[in-house]
This record gives structure tokens, sequence and C-alpha cells, in this order.
């Protein structure tokens, strides 16, 4: 039998798992705490007595989604066989594919408010990794600029691909060509 903290637990789980197939499946505006609560099967009460109102819930998916994402790229860090430059353009892909499988999801990660402690230490956490490969491959006193790069590319990378804009057709390229471009670019001291 379930102790009541144990099962207050699950039912987090359950309604924060609910939440982000409403997510994926309408977007921000199918995920509903009372939408979130039905398809969890529990009462109509049970999200408020977990969250506060459906931003709060929506923040809470965006910051599981970029300790993911974190947990992702600092297994790669440590992959000791792989060079930097591979590491690099595997993050790199690991940020992007959440945009590719889980768009609405990708678009909240980035609407979250900086405003939001919690969003903050888990982007940053990710930022971090993303720094600690870069100055792998250049050095800490070239980390920051190329990290900035690295990130706002990868950005806009899926941002395109997401509207439409990066239609290999047109371009002659796709996603993981400028990837593999960016970070050739970045080895050659761009």
């Amino acid at each position: 039998m379930l102790t009541r903290t144990e099962a207050a637990a699950a039912t987090r789980i359950a309604l924060v798992r609910a939440a982000g197939e409403l997510l994926d499946e309408g977007g921000p505006a199918a995920v509903t705490l009372r939408a979130v609560g039905a398809r969890a099967g529990v009462s109509r009460g049970a999200p408020y007595g977990h969250f506060e109102h459906k931003e709060h819930l929506l923040a809470g998916l965006a910051v599981d989604a970029w300790n993911e994402v974190a947990d992702s790229v600092e297994q790669l860090r440590a992959e000791a066989d792989a060079s930097p430059d591979a590491r690099l353009e595997r993050a790199l892909l690991t940020l992007i594919e959440v945009g590719r499988r889980q768009p609405h999801l990708y678009a909240l990660m980035f609407a979250t408010s900086a405003e939001d402690p919690d969003a903050v230490a888990a982007a940053s956490r990710l930022e971090d990794q993303f720094l600690a490969i870069v100055a792998d491959m250049v050095g800490d006193a070239d980390a920051l600029r190329y990290g900035a790069l690295v990130m706002s590319t990868a950005h806009g990378i899926a941002g395109l691909e997401l509207s439409g804009h990066l239609a290999p057709e047109k371009w002659q390229v796709s996603g993981e060509e400028l990837v593999r471009l960016l970070v050739a670019g970045i080895r050659h001291g761009l």
C-alpha cells in the first residue's frame, strides 16, 4: 500500500505525463488543469492540489525538458572516446531533435519566463554543458562567444525547420549539415 506521500508523488507524475501528452497533441491551449486531470484519471480537484495554475504546470514541463536535454548533453560530454567536435555536433542535434519531435515543448522551453528561477537554473545547466564542450574545442577564453554562437544557431535551425523555412529543396542543406558546417567553422577559427 502506498503512503500518502508516495500517492501524491505518483499523482503528480501522472499529471505531468498527461500535460505533456496534451501539449504534444494540441499545444499550450490544449493544456488545462481540468483536461490534465481527466487525462490522468484523477479527480477534478487533484491538479489544483499540485499546481497553482496552468502556467505553473507549463513552466514545470519546460524545466523538465531543459533538464532532460541537459542530462543527455552531460552524458555526451562524458564520452571520452568521442572528439570534442563529435560531442558538440551530437549535443546540438540533441537540442534540435526536441524541436523536431516535440515542437510545442521546444517552443515552451524558450517561451518560459527568464524570471522563473527553476527555468533559469535548468536552462543554465544545459548552457553550462554546452559551454564545457565548446571550451574543450576552443579553450576557456573563447568559450562564451562560441557558446552563444552554437546555442543561437541551434535555436535558429530548429525554428526554421519548424516553420518550414529551412526546406532542403530550397537551401540544398539539412540541419545536420548546417551543424557540421558550424562545428567545422569553429574548429578552424571562424
